[in-house]
């Protein structure tokens, strides 16, 4: 790291222990962090997002030594997940500790925690101390689209922070994979970025996904309606989108359109009544790009947001979960099929 981004390294770290809150750079998403210590520090996040107070926030800490610190108990598969993927996009949900606050996991006696694989969030957390750690959410609004960028931070938050560490664009672009371990089995809450292929293959048993509305816990990012852009976001099948295109320019609406597939690729490539944009046939790039190109359509004010189904497969699951949460508002021709399934394999 430069000297300059040292020297804001040792600000922010100034600020936090003032209590403040501030933004910074992950391999997922921009959180923001708040030192987990501080009730009135927290609170910020909450006030500052919109955030309701029974929606808990991932605990951010830099060194897997520590985890015993912040939990009251680490089952075998949690150690064997954690040993493999950490740093990395994993939440672990976990018998809270007792140096964990109650605004801190919304209430709740589980709370999630998870180690950063980025070098400025490492660096922050370790100027913190071996027991020191942030509470931090994504740093954007309630609900809405998630920051890959810090001029997103500063797009959507702006003096509402105290300082914003400038990162670079987030690596993965979509947040953690949660995996519980408030039963007998682990569970994953939210798909992210580590495929459940991966997961299973570290623990040798396949892993289970829970519907949002079966799980008795609640975690980040799995409202019904979740990464949403204010513009209508609609996602239609490559069969029909072509036809949903027409009846939307019946309507008179300007429309923006987000492809992935050779045969959207050709149709709407040329056509400049359509504002057309394509991302990657590849899952892991696809992801990566998704959040900067739906705030960029939504910063352009159309009157929709139309986005081509993903890949009906499992490694798309996250993508997935996203556009369905982000879509929520809006079901027309709503087609991916539900993937919240149990034992489902990621495969490529």
């Amino acid at each position: 790291m430069t000297p300059k981004i040292l020297q804001e390294i040792v600000s922010a770290t100034k600020v936090l222990q003032a209590g403040g809150v501030v933004a910074f750079p992950t391999e997922t998403v921009y959180g923001l962090g708040a030192d987990v210590s501080n009730a009135l520090a927290v609170n910020r996040i909450f006030e500052i997002k919109g955030r309701p107070p029974n929606h808990p926030l991932i605990v951010h800490f830099s060194n897997i030594s520590n985890l015993q610190h912040w939990t009251q108990e680490v089952p075998e598969a949690a150690w064997k997940l954690a040993e493999h993927f950490w740093p990395g996009p994993l939440t672990l949900i976990l018998p809270r500790g007792k140096h964990i606050l109650p605004i801190v996991t919304g209430g709740q006696n589980m709370v999630g925690l998870r180690i950063p694989n980025h070098p400025i969030a490492l660096a922050l957390l370790e100027s913190l101390g071996a027991t020191g750690a942030l509470a931090a959410p994504s740093a954007n609004r309630f609900g809405r689209i998630s920051p890959t960028t810090a001029a997103h931070v500063t797009e959507e938050l702006g003096s509402a922070v105290d300082m914003i560490l400038d990162g670079g664009a987030c690596k993965v672009g979509l947040e953690s994979t949660i995996v519980s371990f408030n039963g007998k089995t682990p569970t994953v809450l939210r798909p992210g970025g580590i495929p459940l292929a991966a997961l299973a293959d570290i623990l040798n048993e396949n892993i289970a996904l829970s519907r949002t509305e079966d799980s008795a816990i609640r975690v980040s990012g799995t409202l019904a309606s979740h990464y949403a852009p204010l513009t209508p976001l609609e996602i239609c099948t490559t069969k029909f989108l072509p036809q949903r295109v027409r009846e939307l320019k019946e309507q008179g609406l300007h429309v923006a359109l987000i492809g992935w597939s050779t045969e959207i690729y050709q149709i709407f490539l040329n056509m400049k009544a359509i504002h057309y944009c394509s991302l990657p046939q590849e899952s892991v790039a696809y992801g990566r790009k998704l959040y900067a190109t739906l705030r960029r359509f939504d910063n352009e004010h159309f009157d929709r947001l139309l986005v081509e189904a993903p890949p009906n497969r499992p490694a798309w699951l996250a993508i997935i979960d996203r556009l369905q949460r982000a879509s929520h508002a809006l079901k027309i021709n709503t087609e991916i099929d539900d993937h919240n399934t149990k034992n489902l394999k990621d495969s490529k």
